[in-house]
């Protein structure tokens, strides 16, 4: 027997085996999974019936970590229509290309989000939309899905190399990405999960597909703020958290941390950028669980490596701090310029290229961009790593991050571990500006926690300590705060600009 795989299958099992178990928690808010389905059907039957969606319409969201995008994630798909989540931290011109790129048939907007100004039919979460889920019939309805290789959900990358491109995601990868994820981090369904991690970018890392197929609780979070993150994970249980470096680095240094109880946490995940060792170090001595780093992107639905430990051998941090391995479900190489498999040696570099079955079908309306980055059927990331003996990647920097400075190649994200770990340092983005004698120089930008001290000769003499003398930067820039992406992920192509 073959039936078609997609991710309305998950939200299905939870309607029928976990009907009064509460899955949705948003302050004071709770919502069984029976009442979520029902409200993701109402959706389904809102957008088919009233909305005119017809299959393939691209439905777009603009709102935070709210509940009515955990619906809109089924929802949509229930009324045969494709998912597209927007960066909620895009500029109303940026927001608006995308809305024509992808042909939008309706947006579904949160009050507190911007006004995009565009001719799309909208519609406002809050009175607006409840009326409408109002209107439905609460009957479920039967999946739409006949064909699981058609898209179900659509993400616009950051734009870090050029304008916005849709990623179309499949409901069967998005079906086999959830379960590869819950497999490999033994997800079950005691586990009770704090969105941090925007839930318009990559595919929420999947949490709203494995989670929900579980049984787990979902616990909302429209914007993060350490303070508040640390009250949840006491109040709520919280089992499983995904960070970026900054939101470990802002939640380590929350003053309210040594007055929680956050016991209930088994696992902290850091991605979204490279993290040191010294960072993981201090989150399992702070709460007490095994952090490990993860690493993906949106062409990959997002996961690709988790850097666990390996069964039957004894725990490593060192290990926990590299990217990873391959997680089940994806093969993962590092090739160098000829697509050979570099060696195991910790040393060779190359790039990191991976195949599964949860890797994108390819971007919107972008054939030659598609075949690039697919070429020869694996994902080229971009990203260059090492390969220790163990089979270990770790990224050394993306491959239009590397600065070369004097005919030497420095790495962005080895000057930047080297800065992060002085202990003064809550932030630093490190990249290349123009230079007259040596082509390019290494230029950081840095934060100082509050209350602590350190100045460019401090913060020099730190580095010239660790790392050759060509590393060291050359300009500094001492900031308050650097500037973000919607992930709270440093966005290099603004220090760029800012030279």
């Amino acid at each position: 027997m073959e039936l078609p795989l997609t991710p309305l299958d998950f939200l299905e099992r939870a309607r029928r085996l976990f009907p009064d178990r509460i899955g949705i928690v948003d302050g004071e808010l709770r919502r069984t999974y029976s009442e979520y389905a029902e409200r993701c059907h109402r959706l389904g039957r809102a957008l088919r019936d009233e909305l005119g969606i017809q299959p393939g319409d691209r439905v777009a969201w603009l709102c935070g970590n709210t509940p009515e995008l955990l619906e809109a994630y089924y929802g949509v798909l229930l009324a045969g229509g494709v998912l597209l989540p927007l960066n909620i931290r895009m500029s109303a011109p940026e927001l608006r290309f995308c809305l024509d790129d992808a042909g939008a048939t309706v947006l579904f907007r949160h009050p507190d989000q911007v006004e995009v100004d565009h001719p799309v039919s909208t519609v406002t979460l809050g009175d607006e939309y409840e009326a409408l889920l109002a209107r439905q019939s609460p009957e479920p309805l039967e999946s739409p899905v006949t064909d699981e290789r058609a898209v179900a959900e659509m993400f616009y990358t950051s734009g870090s190399t050029g304008d916005p491109k849709g990623v179309l995601l499949t409901h069967r990868s998005l079906y086999l990405h959830a379960i590869h994820s819950a497999v490999t981090s033994g997800v079950n369904g005691n586990d009770v999960i704090l969105h941090t991690i925007p839930l318009f970018h990559v595919n929420g890392w999947g949490s709203p597909h494995y989670l929900t197929a579980l049984g787990g609780v979902h616990v909302m979070l429209h914007r993060f703020e350490p303070t508040g993150v640390l009250r949840l994970i006491e109040t709520e249980g919280v089992t499983r958290l995904f960070l970026v470096p900054t939101m470990a680095r802002a939640i380590l240094d929350d003053p309210s941390l040594a007055e929680r109880d956050t016991s209930s946490l088994t696992q902290i995940l850091v991605g979204g950028a490279p993290s040191g060792p010294e960072l993981l170090a201090e989150l399992e001595d702070a709460f007490g669980c095994l952090a490990v780093s993860g690493y993906g992107m949106t062409e990959s639905a997002p996961s690709l490596t988790r850097s666990l430990d390996k069964p039957g051998e004894a725990p490593s941090r060192e290990r926990r701090a590299t990217t990873g391995l391959p997680i089940v479900g994806v093969d993962v190489r590092v090739f160098d310029d000829d697509d050979r498999e570099v060696p195991w040696d910790g040393v060779s570099q190359g790039e990191i290229v991976a195949r599964s079955n949860h890797v994108m079908e390819g971007y919107w309306n972008r054939p030659e961009e598609t075949a690039e980055a697919l070429r020869d059927g694996w994902l080229r990331t971009g990203d260059v790593a090492v390969v220790d003996p163990d089979g270990y990647l770790t990224i050394v920097d993306r491959k239009k991050d590397i600065i070369v400075s004097g005919g030497e190649n420095v790495s962005s994200v080895q000057v930047e571990k080297a800065i992060a770990a002085h202990p003064a340092v809550v932030e630093v983005g490190v990249v290349g500006v123009p230079d007259e004698r040596w082509g390019e120089a290494v230029k950081a930008w840095v934060a100082v926690r509050p209350g602590a001290t350190a100045d460019v000769a401090e913060l020099e003499a730190w580095v010239r300590e660790r790392l050759a003398g060509f590393k060291v930067p050359k300009h500094w820039e001492l900031v308050e705060e650097l500037p973000k992406g919607g992930t709270g992920k440093i966005q290099k192509t603004e220090l760029r600009r800012l030279g």
